[in-house]
Formats: C-alpha cells, structure tokens, sequence
C-alpha cells in the first residue's frame, strides 16, 4: 500500500514551476555557401515555434487531431485504459513494442517529461500523464499539446506547420490541410509532405477515415478533401532549393538535431537554379516521348559537398512535384558496369581481355536466362575496352558469372549502394545491368568514388573548410583499376559500335561519361566525371510509365551535356589523372585477340598497370597472310556471320597501312547484312561504319550511287547497295537491308 500512497501523493504535488512554460521563440536559416538564403523555419510572427490558444484554432484542426490520436480524450483521466488492453495484445502477439496506445495526454508528458518510446518510458508517461489531469482542464492539455506536437521539418506545433506547408494561419485550414497535420503526428521526419508527398497523401487519407468515422465529416468532404494538393506553393519567405533544404530538415529531425540559429550548407543557388532550369527544359524537349519528370545532382569531388540538388522539375506540382529522384531508389541500367570491369580489373583481367559477345544461356536460381544486347545483335569477340565503352550486356553479363555476383555486390556496397540490401542470389547475374533499385545521389557519390581513386568518403550538405573533406573513407576498388576505367569512359572512339559518332558525350574539358537505361525503358541515367566534380541525372517517369524513343544518348545524356558545362563555367574541371601515374604502360595489341599485335594484325595501343602486359610474341589468332584462327568459342558465331575465316579486318593493320591483300574488299557492313533502329533510339545516333580492306583515307563510298563522304552511315529504311573504290580503282559492294 505504501508505494501506492506516495504515487498518489506525487501526482498530487503542484506541477513543478516553469514545465508549461511556452517554448522559447526559435528560428533557423538555412543559407547556401555564399550566405544566400535558402529557407527559413519561422512561423508568420517570426518565430519557429508560435503559440496559438485553442479558441483560435479551426475546429476542424481539433477534430481531426482527436479522430487519429484520441478519440476518448474527454472521456479518460490520461491512460486510456481500452486501447492500453488492445495494445498489449498486439504487443504480445508480435512479441515486440507494436503499439503504446499514446493518449494525447502521454504524448504531452513525453514531449514535457518523459521521451523514449520504451516500454519503461511509457510507463513514465503514463504516469505523468496522470499528474497533468490532475492539475490541468483537458482544453489545457488540448492547447499545450498542440503548440508543441513535432510536424516534420523542424516545425513545432500546428501554428508552424501551417505556415510551413500551407502558407496559412491554423484558425482557417482547409479539412484536407487538418487532417494532413493530424496525419503527420506520428511519423513527422519521414511522412512530411516535402520528404514524400505520397506518404503524406496516405496518412491525410487514413485521418480523413478515421475523421468520417467518428462523425466529423461526411462522405462528401472527404471525398473533396482528398482531391486537394498536398501543399500550396508558398507567396512570401525564401524556399529556395525545395528537395535540398527539406531533406536538410528531414536529416536534423532523424538525427535529433536542434534546428535553430543559421545552418550554411555547400549548396551554389546559382548553379541550382541553373540546372532547375536545365530540368525543366529537358522535360519540355522529350514531351512528346512521354517524359515527364527528370533530376539532377552535383558533387564536388575533394570534399563531397553538394553542389546541386534538383529533385523534380517543379517542387509545387499537385501530383507528384514533391517526390524526390535525387533520394528514390530506380534501377539505374548498364550505369553500374564500370564497377563491375573495375572489379575485374582487380581480379586480373585487362582493358585489352578479350569477352564473349555471344548467345550464351546462364543457368540461374529462376531459370534459365539469355542475355541481349541493346542493339539486339551480337559483336563476337570484343575487347573488354570496347565491351564497357559502348555498354555491351553480353559481356558484362559473363564477366559477372565469370566473377561472382557475391563479389560483385560486395564492390558495390562498397562504393556506397546502401539500398542494395537483397542478397546477391536475390539480384542475380542481372545486378551487372541495374537489376537494382539505388538512388541519384549513391550513383553520383560512388563515381566521384572512381575519381578519387576507387576510395569511396561520404557526401556532405554542409559546407567543408578549405582542405577539408566529409568523414571516413574505404576503398572498394585499387586506385589503377579506377583510373583505367576512367580512361575507358573517355574514350570516344569505344564508345562508337555502341552509340556512333555523334553524341552528347563530347565536351571542352576532359570527361568520363556513362549511361543507363532501365527495362521497360522507364528509367534513364547519364554520369559525367571530371577531376574536379561529377554531374548525376535522371530522365523518366516517378509512375514508372515507359518513355517512347528514348535512350541514355537522346534522353538523360543531352541534360547530362548542358549541365556539365553549365558546372564548368563555375568549376574547374581539371584533368582526370593518366593510368600512368599508377606505372601503367602502353603496349601495341591484336584489336581482335588482345594479344600483343603482330605483323598481320589489326593494332591498337592499350593500357597495361605493372604486371598485366601480354607476354612478347605474336598474336596466336592471325596466321601468314591475314587469315584467322578463330578460337573455338567463336567458331559457331563466325559461321553464323558470314565470316569465312578470312576476315578482311586483318588487311589493315590498323595505323593506317595496307595490309597484304591486293583486293579491296569491304568489312563492313556485310553483305547481306539486315539492320533494325534500336528501340528507343533517335535515329540521328542509328549509324554503321563503312570500313574497307584499304586505308582509311583512300577510300571513296557511294550509298545507292550517290557519293557518300562520312565514315559512318545514317540508317534508312529500304534495300541499300554500299560500294567502296580504292586508290587504285578496285571496287567492291554489298547489299544490306534496312528495316
């Protein structure tokens, strides 16, 4: 009895002196590195926390606060004995804390007294929930609650919740804007309508229930109420850099972060809205092939600040504005590969390794899988240089099963792809294509990663001192197999068989560049690298609706292009170190074999890091007089392509030298050669080559008779005869068809 008696004589005590003191006025000023300012959490009196009394609160606020949080709060003495029963049968049942049946009395005394969400802490609420009805009237209680409830984004209480997410007063709320605050209570970090509006629209939906339920509104209006924005565009304070700052906000209130004073963060509002604008254009461009949203992150590579952050194109659009691409995991495509090759390169394998380009079926955990190109065809043998430039998937696909996809996502994990938290049997060989949701802002990190040398440090929103960069580091790969995959990325020249001649992917500075094309073409991903900063966008659909003739050259690579340089001006470039610097050397090899070029072979020099070079001798693939001996691997692909094992390739030497056949003969394209526009690929980019068994230079082609003078020819619908004539009047032609 004598515990219960002093229980009751403390929760008989006077409340102790200052507890329902109103909070003191608090503001914070989030700014951008140059002390322009961002955005700011006051509420319209200039405070961050204003205290509004109850009499001048919309009734339809207080409806909805005591429809989701405590429908019998003038019914209870502070512990809600009915729902305490059925929470502790749903807490036994899962056999973990489910539900704390939290009157809005406890929840005051949390807020006052008592934090934590254990079992001991509720206890003590309960307690202190007892003391306040005690001394306090429920509107009291009512009143202290609701000018302090957390609402997300370091607003406390409804008074600045209102102004923050409606631009309006909380005696005139709208019922969606109501029951939306009401709805945020209980998940106000992550369910704010500036961290995801869609979660937001869920939890204003199940208030707007709970609400008709007990009575307070009618079918009707909840109907209304559900057709309202999310959030009103705001009329007077700076919001500048909506996705940064909110995400900023979301960060503190994670992290438990006082939110006040003023925060300068690294972001360039001058950039940003330059790349706004750059967002908004390129959703403008590709209307009409059913792109409707696009993104944009940018980092500086020494100190991983952001720089700029675009997570849609308009932040107050009704439908999707407020949903975030720079933080919403999509499958980013073939954009994870050069991790993949970087692995590779680790584990013994060159940029002159010769890969399958092949049909080929992997026996998977689901069954059997074929893996296909983009351009639907397949290349034969290919150099692992040329294999990752022009973003070949057969290859990758075996360089994975060759390596292990456990390694493969261990590397990737260790570039920062924290969302790719599935085993590696659940990803399977696809992981080496994007068959793995990441986020904009992993991609671009994990490639500023590959600059810094395969050494992946985390990002930062704040603004770094001179010298300084963010936290930690690890490295996920060697410092040259980056660099040899940076060097790949550059090159222009591998990236031809894949995407042709003319891209976005040429630029004034020195720039690696990769894209990535999710199936269903509902997601399109460019990277660019430079030594001093890495440019991350996105192209699609937040619906996952496919785009329509839309590829990573035509749809997220132009943006890609105008962003870049648009960073540039503002940011220098630099030069991306040489595999060099790391002892690498440059060895003369067979374009076909990779092995060390000889007479007869086709050349090309490649980087080698110390110890990787091919041993001295000739390549073992070309005999005396140009003929080849194919590998078997190859020898079904070769029959099956019209080789004849006398490949005119190898009567040029490939530095510009005749070879030794004295007939001009045409390599490609083939006769009888048929070719299809790629799905989704603007035609500008759908070229062939036009190579003969002579020197580049001496070569004249005509296309149906009319003289042609490009390398490359446009594709065109149609029968089509290619007639090449040598220097010395040799001709030779071929028919292709085009469908």
């Amino acid at each position: 009895m004598a515990p219960i008696a002093g229980l009751g004589v403390w929760i008989a005590l006077p409340l102790p002196a200052a507890l329902l003191d109103r909070p003191a006025a608090q503001s914070l000023t989030i700014e951008d590195r140059e002390g322009v300012v961002l955005r700011t959490t006051r509420a319209g009196d200039g405070s961050r926390a204003s205290w509004t009394p109850l009499a001048d609160m919309d009734p339809q606020l207080i409806q909805a606060f005591l429809a989701v949080e405590d429908r019998r709060f003038y019914s209870h003495t502070g512990v809600d004995l009915r729902a305490v029963i059925r929470a502790a049968t749903t807490d036994i049942q899962h056999r973990r804390l489910m539900s704390g049946a939290s009157t809005i009395t406890m929840q005051l005394a949390r807020l006052l007294r008592a934090p934590g969400h254990s079992w001991t802490a509720k206890i003590a609420q309960a307690l202190w929930a007892l003391r306040l009805e005690r001394h306090l009237g429920k509107n009291e209680i009512l009143e202290q609650y609701l000018n302090r409830v957390p609402l997300g984004q370091g607003a406390l209480g409804v008074t600045a919740a209102a102004a923050l997410y409606f631009d309006a007063a909380p005696d005139h709320l709208s019922t969606g804007q109501a029951a939306l605050l009401a709805g945020l209570a209980r998940a106000p970090s992550s369910d704010n309508p500036f961290v995801s509006a869609e979660r937001s629209r869920q939890r204003r939906a199940a208030a707007l229930r709970r609400m008709q339920d007990d009575a307070f509104v009618t079918g009707d209006t909840r109907r209304r109420a559900e057709a309202e924005p999310v959030v009103a565009p705001r009329n007077g304070t700076p919001f500048l850099a909506p996705h940064f700052t909110s995400r900023v906000l979301a960060w503190a209130d994670d992290s438990g972060s006082v939110a006040e004073g003023t925060w300068t963060t690294s972001l360039d509002v001058a950039l940003q809205a330059e790349l706004e604008g750059e967002v908004r254009h390129t959703v403008a461009l590709l209307a009409d092939r059913e792109v409707r949203q696009a993104a944009a992150v940018v980092l500086d590579n020494r100190t991983g600040e952001i720089l700029a952050w675009v997570g849609s194109p308009d932040f107050w659009a009704d439908t999707a504005g407020q949903v975030d691409m720079v933080t919403s995991p999509r499958q980013p495509g073939s954009a994870l590969k050069p991790f993949l090759y970087g692995l590779a390169f680790d584990r013994g394998f060159t940029a002159a390794s010769v890969l399958p380009d092949i049909p080929r079926t992997y026996q998977t955990s689901t069954g059997p899988y074929q893996p296909r190109n983009y351009d639907r065809r397949y290349h034969g043998p290919v150099l692992a240089r040329e294999a990752l430039a022009s973003s070949f998937n057969v290859p990758a696909i075996e360089l994975a099963d060759r390596l292990g996809a456990p390694a493969l996502l261990h590397t990737l994990r260790g570039a920062g792809f924290a969302s790719l938290d599935r085993t590696a049997e659940f990803y399977g060989l696809g992981m080496a294509l994007g068959d793995g949701d990441v986020t904009l802002l992993e991609l671009a990190n994990a490639y500023r990663g590959l600059a810094n040398g395969g050494v992946w440090r985390p990002w930062t929103w704040r603004r770094q001192a001179p010298n300084e960069s963010a936290g930690d580091s690890a490295r996920f790969i060697s410092r040259g197999s980056a660099l040899v995959v940076l060097d790949i990325l550059q090159d222009p020249v591998a990236r031809i068989p894949g995407f042709g001649v003319e891209t976005p992917f040429d630029f004034p500075f020195p720039a690696a560049v990769k894209t990535g094309t999710s199936r269903h073409y509902t997601d399109n991903w460019a990277v660019g690298v430079t030594a001093g900063f890495t440019v991350a966008v996105w192209a699609g659909n937040f619906s996952g609706r496919p785009m329509r003739q839309i590829s990573g050259v035509t749809g997220a690579g132009p943006l890609l292009h105008r962003a870049m340089l648009d960073v540039a001006r503002r940011y220098n470039p630099g030069a991306l170190p040489s595999p060099a610097s790391m002892g690498a050397v440059r060895v003369r090899v067979c374009r076909l074999s990779g092995e060390r070029a000889g007479a007869n072979c086709p050349g090309t020099d490649e980087w080698f890091l110390p110890g990787t070079a091919p041993p001295a001798g000739n390549c073992a693939w070309h005999q005396a007089g140009g003929r080849i001996s194919w590998p078997a691997e190859y020898a079904e692909w070769e029959s099956q392509n019209g080789r004849t094992g006398d490949i005119a390739l190898a009567a040029n030497t490939g530095d510009g030298t005749p070879g030794r056949s004295d007939s001009l003969r045409i390599l490609s394209p083939m006769a009888g050669d048929k070719y299809e526009i790629p799905p989704g690929m603007d035609p500008r980019y759908a070229t062939i080559p036009l190579r003969a068994s002579a020197a580049a230079g001496s070569v004249r082609w005509f296309v149906d008779g009319v003289a042609h003078s490009s390398a490359r020819w446009k594709l065109q619908s149609g029968h089509h005869a290619i007639r090449a004539v040598g220097p010395a009047g040799q001709s030779a032609q071929v028919a292709i068809e085009v469908r």
